[in-house]
């Protein structure tokens, strides 16, 4: 599996038998809008999105309508999506889990809003945040926490799905900040590798990751700080 990052809360997730998209706010984010929209969008055959939130779904039209891809969000979501074109939509909602070749998503809990302004100007209620756990066949089991506080049944999630790898929200004052996000990880999972997101993007959130990093020093879990654009390969 290979993952790399496109800034904010954007991956692209490559095994054997999908490139999938989480979250793709590229071409306007200060960050990922540096790098090569078709390079970084190339192939991709499914996206997941946490919610709904402009900073998460920023290019999802744009990317499911050129691709073809199916895009894989809660409900309401979904909804709203497929009233602006998007066709190849799969539904869901907290707790449940989509099935496509290779590999599965669980929606899981995340303290966060999700919501977005239409076109005539009004904030529409988006369904539910999530966090998204990924099951592969050729694959470790990784979990997108998406926008989210760190919270105790955090615990269940471990015990359902114990993930290896977590892409974990960083930057404050949206998310947890960088040592909630650590105690998060360390109290909840046993994880092998962490890397951190949601950070830099705006001058709102902390610009880098150093909290997280200085906080999860000592544990067993190995924290992988990406350059935007860059990736990490993982047996």
């Amino acid at each position: 599996m290979k993952i790399t990052w496109l800034g904010h809360s954007a991956f692209r997730i490559e095994t054997g038998q999908a490139i999938i998209l989480v979250d793709p706010f590229i071409s306007q984010s200060p960050s990922g809008s540096k790098l090569d929209f078709d390079s970084v969008t190339k192939g991709v055959t499914h996206i997941a999105l946490t919610h709904g939130h402009g900073d998460h779904t920023g290019d999802v039209i744009r990317i499911a309508k050129a691709s073809g891809a199916t895009v894989i969000a809660n409900a309401d979501l979904s909804d709203w999506l497929g009233h602006r074109g998007v066709e190849k939509l799969d539904p869901a909602n907290t707790g449940g889990t989509v099935f496509h070749e290779g590999f599965s998503v669980t929606f899981v809990n995340a303290l966060h809003s999700s919501a977005s302004l239409t076109e005539d100007g009004i904030s529409h209620s988006l369904g539910n945040a999530n966090g998204l756990v990924f099951h592969f066949e050729d694959a470790p089991t990784l979990y997108h926490m998406g926008d989210t506080d760190i919270f105790s049944d955090m615990a269940l999630i471990n015990e359902l799905h114990q993930p290896e790898i977590a892409l974990v929200p960083v930057g404050d004052r949206f998310t947890m900040g960088g040592a909630v996000a650590a105690l998060a990880c360390q109290r909840y999972f046993k994880l092998k590798t962490a890397i951190p997101c949601h950070f830099g993007t705006f001058g709102l959130l902390d610009q880098t990751a150093d909290k997280f990093v200085a906080a999860m020093e000592g544990s067993n879990t190995q924290v992988r700080v990406l350059d935007v654009g860059g990736s990490l390969d993982i047996s």
